[in-house]
């Protein structure tokens, strides 16, 4: 055993409190439900279109039969890839929300019936994966397949990385509708890990190549209670960078260990590197080892990665992932357009990354980063109708891009590799979850969207009520109803759009400072309160019907970049709240790429209900039009951009 490898053991060891901190705490997903507007109308298309329409294409693909065929249920043939195990189990993880939104008889009877051959495919050990089930040992020659036995291969099996999406989706379930049946096949399987995997004499040491088992892992831990889960996550990130690999096949793509975060150990890492989607779920899970327990090397660690990521290689979309080589970061400020990557599963991981950052410190910058991504690099992999999607996000378009992907200018009702529309289908009905955070006995009012929520402050029930036209309107209304009269605060997010901040560090900046300050009046009565970590803390006896009225101009900016970023020098883009437009060649007379934004040209906003699911259009005197970036290639191929030449 190497130096190294024994000292990391031996602090491993040495960890055997798990003390939980008062970090903050989101509001079940079940206590929020959303009721008018924009959020709502999405979720109303999650559940009416994009999980049926992804539960009918696994089915079709099958990804069904796998489990079936692997289960002796049904004769047959591996179909499919290494990793599409995990596209089902993220769709069953979204159906899940679904049913926490609005509960379905038949789709719960319907998962039901897709667990029933989750627990037929699972070995008698409690190893879970189709494609070796199936094909035994002889997976072929081990082009990103899997070893020569089990986790031998850790760049391109995704053994461990499958089921941790299953852990993921068991949670989600068991929160759904209180029963077991996904639980014990997911702890089954957890069981077998934490006996397979480990420190231990006779136990493999091996690291997830696609990450994901350790966030899933340490779910499973808040949900059981076992704190093995979370002693085999801890693992798993410490053994990240150890020198005596004991992995066959380690380098066969020639992408080195830095592509899935194993270049170093993880205290020592100090730039976003790899892949993008891997390295945002390491991240990810990270921090919430550090809900759990006070690491400062590895707080250190990840701050600092936190800043790279955000201060040098984001898009204005919040999307990340530049090159498509590896599909992963590129160096400092390599930001191009045309050709941007952008993967939608890396915006996704980059908003779980950013709220569990968020989770952990109460710092508003982290819900500035995930805003910017769920209505823009989110929300532009999915189409309007909810049933097409897009693999990569390019910043513009000449109607032709592709990537391999289908094509980067028409969007694609599924992949081969369907990691995105899965993804997507599992983060969307989840967005409820996000408004509201409690910690101690303090509320957190953290997004903008109707509903209404039911939280428990100081072992009461407060009732909150959100109207709002956002983001089209910068005006929110929420009503507090507790029990009895209570005393508590409700600290309320000021986005950095609104005070003239376009992200967090000086990637983007705005030419022109906030022209109005932000509102806030409690019963009709100015509230004089600071912002503080960008929340506006409202400390006082509320009493049912109370009413909080925040209110936030939005003016059309113009946005530039960091002179670092080459590809975007001489050019402007345009937001309005937290909504990033671009131009599309259907409203312009076919073009777009040619387009030329004055320093002071105006944009007046206009709310189109006919148009793409109901957006504001920007338009300005001389005829430009403008839609939602996220709107593009809903009305097929055609030019679009989001940078502009800045004319003079």
């Amino acid at each position: 055993m190497t130096k190294y490898f024994s000292t990391v053991l031996l602090s491993f060891l040495s960890i055997s409190i798990f003390a939980q901190t008062t970090q903050l705490k989101p509001v079940p997903l079940k206590n929020v439900k959303t009721t008018t507007g924009f959020w709502h109308e999405r979720l109303e298309t999650a559940r009416n279109t994009t999980i049926p329409h992804a539960l009918h294409q696994c089915e079709e693909s099958g990804r069904f039969d796998n489990f079936a065929v692997a289960g002796g249920l049904k004769k047959g043939k591996f179909r499919g890839a290494r990793f599409d195990d995990s596209d089902v189990f993220k769709v069953v993880e979204g159906a899940s929300y679904v049913l926490q939104n609005k509960y379905d008889p038949k789709l719960d009877h319907y998962l039901d019936s897709l667990i029933t051959l989750f627990a037929a495919a699972q070995e008698p050990d409690g190893y879970l994966y189709t494609i070796r089930t199936i094909n035994k040992d002889t997976t072929g020659s081990y082009d990103w397949i899997a070893g020569p036995y089990r986790y031998s291969f850790e760049n391109g099996s995704h053994e461990l990385y499958n089921v941790g999406h299953l852990y993921e989706a068991a949670v989600a379930h068991y929160q759904a509708t209180g029963k077991k049946n996904l639980l014990n096949v997911a702890t089954k399987n957890a069981d077998h890990l934490v006996k397979t995997i480990g420190p231990k004499p006779g136990q493999l040491v091996v690291v997830p190549g696609h990450e994901e088992t350790e966030t899933a892992l340490i779910r499973l831990y808040h949900a059981t209670g076992k704190k093995e889960y979370l002693e085999l996550s801890k693992f798993f990130i410490a053994m990240r960078g150890r020198s005596d690999k004991r992995t066959l096949f380690l380098d066969e793509h020639k992408l080195g260990p830095s592509y899935f975060q194993d270049q170093v150990p993880f205290v020592r890492q100090r730039e976003a590197v790899g892949h993008a989607v891997r390295a945002q779920y390491l991240y990810a899970a990270v921090a919430d080892m550090l809900m759990v327990e006070n690491e400062p090397a590895y707080s250190k660690a990840l701050d600092t990665i936190w800043e790279d990521a955000t201060f040098k290689k984001q898009y204005i979309t919040g999307g990340v992932g530049a090159r498509e080589d590896g599909e992963a970061f590129d160096k400092a400020y390599v930001l191009p357009n045309d050709n941007a990557y952008q993967e939608t599963c890396a915006a996704i991981a980059n908003m779980l990354w950013n709220h569990k950052m968020y989770l952990n410190s109460g710092d508003s910058k982290y819900m500035d980063v995930f805003e910017r991504v769920l209505y823009n690099g989110f929300l532009g992999g999915i189409s309007v109708k909810g049933n097409e999607f897009f693999y990569v996000n390019p910043m513009s378009s000449n109607g032709k891009n592709d990537f391999g992907k289908g094509t980067a200018a028409i969007r694609s009702e599924w992949f081969g590799t369907a990691c995105c529309p899965s993804n997507v289908s599992r983060f969307l009905p989840s967005m409820p979850g996000y408004i509201y955070a409690v910690k101690n006995n303090e509320v957190f009012v953290n997004l903008f969207a109707g509903n209404d929520a039911t939280l428990s402050v100081n072992g009461a029930a407060v009732k909150l009520v959100q109207e709002t036209n956002y983001p089209w309107e910068g005006k929110v209304k929420i009503t507090v109803s507790p029990e009895k009269a209570a005393a508590f605060p409700i600290s309320v997010r000021i986005p950095g759009w609104a005070t003239g901040q376009a992200i967090p560090g000086n990637l983007y900046t705005y030419t022109s400072p906030a022209k109005q300050p932000v509102s806030i009046l409690i019963n009709g009565k100015k509230s004089e309160a600071a912002a503080v970590n960008g929340y506006v803390r409202l400390d006082r006896t509320w009493k049912k019907g109370d009413v909080i009225e925040v209110t936030m101009d939005m003016p059309v900016r113009q946005v530039v970049s960091n002179e670092n970023i080459k590809s975007n020098q001489g050019k402007v883009a345009i937001e309005r709240g937290p909504v990033l437009y671009c131009a599309e060649g259907h409203d312009n007379n076919g073009k777009a790429l040619s387009l030329q934004i004055k320093p002071d040209q105006a944009f007046t906003p206009e709310f189109r209900e006919d148009m793409l699911g109901g957006l504001n259009v920007l338009k300005s005197q001389d005829n430009v039009t403008l839609i939602p970036y996220y709107a593009w290639a809903n009305r097929g191929a055609n030019e679009m951009t989001v940078w502009f030449t800045a004319s003079k």
